[in-house]
C-alpha cells in the first residue's frame, strides 16, 4: 500500500530539518494521492526540480513506493515556475515542497535511470 501524499511530505519535511536544512510546503495537493514535486534551492540562485518518476521506470518491487526523477537540474527559477504551471494545467492537485539543502542524499528516493 502506498503512503499517503500528506504523510510522505510531512516525513520529508522532518527529515530535511533533521539534516540541517529548511523545507516548506508551498502548494498543498490532494492528501491521499496528489503528485509531489520537490523544488531544491541552492545558494547561487539555481534550483533543481524533482517530480514523480514515470511508471515505466518503476520496477515491480517498487510499485507501491514513491520514486522521483530530476525534471530540471540547476535551472533558473522561472524555468521551474513554467514547468509547474504546465503541470497545474494538466493536474492541479499536486504538492510542491521547497527545500533549502545542498545535498538531498538519500532523503528523496530516486528511480533508476
Amino acid at each position: 500500500m502506498r503512503v499517503r501524499s500528506d504523510l510522505f511530505v510531512s516525513a520529508l519535511v522532518r527529515r530535511v530539518f533533521s539534516a540541517g536544512g529548511f523545507a516548506a510546503v508551498t502548494k498543498k495537493g490532494i492528501e491521499e494521492a496528489g503528485a509531489i514535486y520537490v523544488r531544491q534551492r541552492f545558494r547561487d540562485g539555481s534550483e533543481t526540480l524533482y517530480g514523480p518518476a514515470p511508471q515505466a521506470l518503476v520496477i515491480d518491487e517498487d510499485r507501491d513506493s514513491r520514486l522521483f526523477e530530476i525534471r530540471l537540474a540547476r535551472g533558473e527559477p522561472q524555468a521551474i515556475d513554467t514547468l509547474l504551471e504546465r503541470e497545474r494545467r494538466f493536474d492541479p492537485d499536486f504538492w510542491v515542497l521547497e527545500v533549502e539543502l545542498d545535498d538531498l542524499g538519500t532523503l528523496l528516493p530516486m528511480a533508476a535511470a
